[in-house]
């Protein structure tokens, strides 16, 4: 018998029962659900922050490249993994590729917009005191950009552990998405919906919040300078 036909009564938007006999499950889920988002978030930086860097560092190539990721970040995302899994198959792999594809146009814009903020008489102090190009980025612009690229991070975590739920239509590879579209599946099951989608917000603000006193471990003078 369908949850519809039981009527309202048989199929509330909570129930603690639903999540007491299914906690392995939702936790098996969640577990899921963050391991696919750090690794795409984790994979997007190690790309995102050197291009932003190469559009920093030579001029024009910053259009193409903020361009090219504005493009990707446009391509609805049902159809990009249709686009992927004939290629890498139905696991994980397109969706974390989806993912970090996604990702990228957040990264960079933040990464190449704090760099271009660094002031120009600090960059022309560092030079004058012999550091080359590279050790400027290393310890005097990329420090500088940090809060700014930090930003970007909390922006793509937060929109990435949104779209984890997608990849539930690749195979069983969405972490809470998988819960949340097998509860539309099984006769609109309210209660396994409800649960997988509040546990995908909290999720989020609980990383949210995490890279909130990240980034004021790492930007200790941000709040002197505000002060």
């Amino acid at each position: 018998m369908s949850f519809l036909a039981r009527g309202e009564a048989g199929n509330p938007w909570f129930s603690w029962s639903y999540i007491r006999d299914n906690g392995d499950t939702l936790w098996d889920a969640l577990v899921d659900h963050v391991a696919i988002t750090v690794w795409s978030v984790a994979i997007a930086v190690a790309i995102a922050v050197p291009l932003a860097v190469l559009a920093y560092w030579v001029r024009p190539l910053a259009t193409p490249i903020l361009t090219s990721a504005s493009v990707l970040y446009t391509i609805p995302s049902l159809a990009l993994l249709a686009f992927l899994a004939p290629f890498l198959g139905t696991g994980r792999t397109p969706v974390v590729v989806a993912l970090v594809l996604y990702a990228l146009i957040i990264l960079i814009r933040n990464a190449l917009t704090g760099l271009q903020q660094v002031p120009g008489d600090v960059r022309e102090a560092a030079t004058a005191m012999g550091y080359s190009r590279v050790a400027r980025l290393w310890r005097v612009e990329l420090p500088l950009a940090l809060p700014a690229i930090l930003t970007g991070l909390r922006l793509a975590t937060v929109s990435t552990v949104a779209l984890v739920t997608v990849g539930s239509i690749v195979g069983s590879q969405g972490g809470l998405g998988a819960l949340i579209l097998n509860g539309f599946r099984a006769s609109l099951y309210k209660a396994q919906i409800l649960t997988a989608t509040l546990l995908c917000v909290l999720l989020a603000l609980t990383l949210d919040l995490l890279l909130v006193g990240l980034t004021r471990a790492l930007t200790p003078w941000t709040r002197r300078r505000s002060s």
